[in-house]
């Protein structure tokens, strides 16, 4: 029968050859505990004894202990915080560089230069259109003829037709709403109008 002990301890376990191969395969001794076999008056390392040292040998040494390390900078949270910021640094300069300023026209030399025209030249060379405000109600004009959105496109082709006419001069009120400028203007390019142009009043 085989003795086995820890190392240096004054206890010990009665066992077999057998059962010391398989528990040291397992872990549970290590190589510097101590049995002693059959016949045996002393105690040997495993590391040392005949037959368990080269068991022993295959043994890989137990993994030093891990402690955590309370001085450790936990980065997870600052990465974050910098990939956050990076995707809002991205997005505002792509939102500033597609930003389109629409200025209206203006008299002001330091501004634009605006071609002045007379009102015999409009008459004979574009198709007048008013839009106004009339009572809370939207007044759309081509020349004489009060005209609905919905109908201005076949509108502006009828003059362009008969008149010979390509370019469409647009006074609004300046409580026209916008959209109702851009469909007017939308509505001259689908009649086939070469070029809107706004009527601007001189200021006062």
């Amino acid at each position: 029968m085989w003795k086995i002990r820890h190392e240096g301890s004054p206890q010990y376990a009665e066992t077999t050859l057998e059962a010391i191969h398989q528990e040291l395969a397992d872990g549970m001794w290590e190589a510097t505990d101590e049995v002693m076999g059959p016949g045996e008056t002393e105690w040997t390392a495993i590391e040392n004894h005949p037959q368990l040292e080269e068991l022993a040998m295959d043994l890989e040494p137990p993994p030093a202990p891990h402690y955590d390390d309370e001085t450790r900078l936990d980065m997870t949270a600052l990465i974050d915080v910098c990939l956050v910021l990076l995707v809002f640094f991205i997005l505002t300069t792509t939102v500033a560089a597609l930003q389109v300023r629409l200025e209206a026209p203006s008299l002001e030399d330091s501004k634009i230069s605006v071609k002045s025209v007379t009102v015999k030249e409009a008459e004979q060379s574009m198709i007048l259109c008013r839009a106004s405000q009339a009572g809370g109600q939207l007044v759309i004009k081509v020349e004489q003829d009060t005209v609905e959105p919905a109908d201005l496109t076949r509108v502006f082709k009828r003059y362009a037709r008969d008149t010979g006419k390509t370019t469409l001069l647009l006074d609004h009120d300046d409580e026209v709403p916008h959209d109702v400028v851009v469909k007017i203007i939308d509505a001259a390019k689908g009649a086939g109008l070469d070029r809107v142009q706004l009527l601007v009043q001189p200021a006062k």
